[in-house]
């Protein structure tokens, strides 16, 4: 195994299993503890779940809904495409690989099985459902060794890949730098499935500074660009970004998802912490 490799499951593996994690509530609705809000009754549902008190205000039945209790179905999607072979301080490939440690450990040791797959024209199987740290191993080997370079991206196909293979109810974690949102339309998968998602980033995609006569290449389709990086090229490239997150953030809420930042220069733990709790 590749010594940034082992060193980054260790140090994940050492934090998951120290840290105190209680059961995360999910936004599925189910049998539980944790209450989630009271609705009117609706023909055939069970009336063991009638509110009686709150029913004899309102003068109408209702009835609680909780949390589901019961165990998690959780998928780990990294989006491992060309833009993950970049990064100033590391590469966003590395970065993407302790993430997806902290949610297997996770996903381990709350005895939630989880799977996982490598997405990025299409979606090939990474690890099959398990509860195991080999699997969470195996998985991280896989997605640290894959070669990004030259490989393109397709949202279309994924979510497409997604609802044919995925037909339990799920939460699905759906990791990637989303810099070119185009073709990016989460609206059915979100309906049937839970859907987090983890945006990675360098400090420099978003903030680049003036570096003169450039020759840059493009991981993805591997083209070459001669030209200057200057002010005016980085204010015109800044307002791209921002209009891309926009709309990004825009359909993120529209759908329901949940999303989090997570740059290259940062601990990734702390907020992943505050995303699952």
């Amino acid at each position: 195994m590749n010594y940034h490799l082992k060193k980054i499951l260790i140090k994940t593996r050492r934090n998951i299993f120290s840290e105190i994690i209680g059961n995360n509530s999910s936004l599925l609705k189910g049998e539980g503890y944790d209450f989630m809000e009271l609705k009117e009754y609706e023909y055939g549902e069970d009336v063991k779940k009638i509110d009686w008190v709150i029913s004899a205000k309102f003068r109408k039945p209702y009835v609680k809904v909780f949390h589901a209790q019961k165990e998690l179905n959780i998928n780990i999607i990294p989006i491992l495409n060309g833009s993950m072979y970049f990064g100033s301080k590391r590469f966003k490939q590395d970065l993407l690989t302790e993430i997806c440690a902290i949610l297997g450990y996770s996903c381990v040791k709350q005895s939630d099985p989880f799977s996982s797959f490598i997405a990025n024209e299409e979606l090939q199987l990474c690890t099959k459902k398990s509860k195991r740290n080999f699997s969470v191993d195996l998985m991280c080997d896989k997605i640290f060794n894959y070669p990004s370079l030259g490989q393109n991206l397709s949202y279309k196909n994924i979510c497409n890949e997604l609802l044919r293979k995925i037909r339990k109810k799920s939460i699905i974690f759906l990791i990637g730098d989303f810099l070119n949102i185009k073709d990016l339309d989460l609206r059915v998968l979100s309906r049937k499935h839970e859907i987090i998602s983890i945006i990675l980033r360098d400090p420099f995609e978003e903030n680049p500074f003036e570096l003169g006569n450039v020759n840059l290449v493009d991981p993805s389709t591997n083209k070459t660009f001669e030209g200057i990086l200057d002010k005016s090229t980085i204010l015109k490239y800044k307002k791209e970004i921002k209009n891309n997150d926009h709309l990004l953030y825009e359909h993120f809420q529209k759908c329901g998802i949940k999303f989090i930042k997570i740059y290259t220069n940062e601990d990734p733990l702390p907020k992943l912490l505050r995303l699952m709790k």
